[in-house]
């Protein structure tokens, strides 16, 4: 199990290098469209501080957390949205604000929890690295489409492992959600770390295997990428099945990107 102080340190990390993106920038390019359909890159820090809310929520308060779950189960296909709406309109500064007080306060109540405590969330409840783990993610996600809508490329980093094994422990998850069989067997997964190490996972002789580029797989399991456009190789049809659908991220299947879209 992952200690939960250094994925949060890798998670605080990770805010300040998206912070650093968009702490100067003026109101026109709060206002530029990311890859995301619709989406602003005020839209993608409004996501990222109305979801930190909402963590919050589930770490202080679990009832009113239920509420919220309930709300979500009414409108599937639409919350998300509706939860970044709340934010967007917000002048850039006040955004700006209320995501880094949030984030930090989110930050001092999960390293207040106790030992092994579980926190209610949208699917299963999770744990305080686990939360950590899933706000990284989504933080390096949105990062990713406000780097692209800005024209900067970002250096991939060694915290890029924490989103690679949540792309790995959410395979089963990505097969049920489309509505696909989950496959039996285990598959072996190679990556190749920014660093050159190489990040494993699966057992050695597994049939079913997935290489190539961690950042590359990175993008594939957070949809940001088609795997048309990454260095990643399959061998096996469900291995090769599960590139197609990969997906790290809760809720409805996502919509990907198409094939030579924006790195």
């Amino acid at each position: 199990m992952a200690d939960p102080v250094f994925v949060l340190d890798d998670l605080r990390q990770e805010s300040g290098e998206l912070d650093a993106l968009v702490g100067e920038l003026g109101d026109s390019q709060w206002a530029r469209s990311t890859p995301a359909p619709g989406w602003s890159v005020a839209h993608q820090v409004a996501h990222l501080a109305w979801t930190d809310a909402a963590a919050l929520l589930a770490a202080t308060d679990a009832e009113a957390f239920a509420r919220e779950v309930e709300k979500a189960v009414a409108a599937p296909e639409s919350f998300v949205d509706e939860g970044a709406e709340e934010w967007v309109s917000l002048p850039p500064p006040e955004l700006l604000a209320r995501w880094r007080e949030g984030r930090e306060e989110l930050q001092r109540v999960l390293r207040g929890l106790p030992e092994g405590a579980r926190l209610p969330w949208y699917g299963p409840p999770m744990s305080v690295a686990s939360m950590a783990t899933a706000r990284l993610m989504e933080t390096w996600a949105h990062g990713q489409d406000v780097a692209d809508a800005l024209g900067v490329r970002r250096e991939p980093t060694r915290r890029l492992r924490h989103v690679a094994h949540l792309g790995v422990r959410t395979r089963n998850f990505a097969f049920g959600v489309h509505g696909l069989p989950v496959p039996e067997e285990e598959f072996r997964v190679e990556l190749r770390a920014p660093d050159g190490e190489l990040w494993v996972y699966g057992p050695e002789g597994a049939r079913q295997r997935v290489t190539g580029g961690a950042l590359d797989f990175c993008l594939l399991v957070a949809q940001r990428a088609h795997r048309d456009d990454l260095d990643l190789r399959a061998e096996g049809p469900d291995a090769d099945r599960w590139l197609d659908i990969a997906q790290c991220f809760a809720g409805l299947p996502g919509k990907g990107r198409a094939a030579g879209g924006a790195r």
